[in-house]
């Protein structure tokens, strides 16, 4: 099977509002709502987890029988971190999937997601063993310890911005959360900072732009705009 596992277990405190950024409504519709349904229309995945933001739990299923969001499988709740909540989702799974299961880990706050990144996010797993969903660099970088002023730039060149889904299979997930407690590792920013943490190399899927992740409220004007937007017929 194809799971996609989405992080829903933060509470959005850079959003600073009073209900946590993945149930906030646009356009009469929960942000978690769009990104399940880009799972639930994509023809490739079998099933859905959540890993929810506690005291949420119900009122996501709830939302899911209305919207009807029939893949939605499991529910479970995030941890401390980003790292404990992806291994909340992962013994989830493990309790419920086979260890050859592909298992795509997705923000629930990117609702603009593809029908083409999560078919390329696929395809490059099958392909590489693994698939980290990025796009080029395309601004000036500069290197800057106290966040005031710089005197060193990084090659754009050599950079990747990375975005998600992010796709494993299930027992290379088991096996690099078993490692990360042997070895200490607590707060890795995300599974593929992780599994380079570990030694690991990770393959490449197409991103977008117009993936964007919902973090302060100046995004989610964007996904505004980007839900009434039209592509011209004169792009390519």
């Amino acid at each position: 099977m194809n799971i996609a596992l989405l992080i829903a277990g933060g509470s959005g405190q850079r959003m600073n509002q009073d209900i946590p950024k993945q149930f906030i409504n646009v356009n009469d519709r929960p942000v978690i709502v769009y990104t399940l349904e880009a799972f639930q229309k994509h023809p490739n995945i079998d099933a859905i987890a959540v890993i929810c933001v506690e005291g949420w739990q119900e009122i996501l299923k709830a939302y899911s029988k209305q919207f009807n969001i029939t893949k939605l499988k499991w529910v479970t709740i995030g941890g401390g971190n980003g790292q404990e909540s992806i291994r909340n989702g992962i013994e989830l799974l493990k309790e419920n999937c086979a260890e050859d299961d592909m298992v795509l880990i997705h923000d629930a706050i990117r609702p603009m997601v593809s029908q083409e990144i999560i078919s390329d996010c696929i395809s490059k797993c099958k392909l590489y063993g693994s698939a980290i969903t990025v796009i080029p660099c395309v601004e000036a970088v500069l290197y800057s310890e106290n966040h005031m002023d710089a005197e060193q730039t990084i090659d754009r060149s050599t950079l990747m911005r990375t975005q998600t889904p992010q796709a494993f299979y299930l027992s290379k997930l088991i096996w690099a959360h078993e490692e990360a407690a042997r070895r200490g590792i607590a707060n890795s920013i995300a599974t593929c900072t992780l599994m380079i943490e570990l030694g690991e190399k990770v393959g490449f899927s197409t991103g977008s732009e117009k993936n964007l992740k919902l973090t302060t409220t100046d995004d989610i004007e964007i996904f505004k705009a980007l839900l009434q937007s039209k592509k011209d017929d004169w792009l390519k």
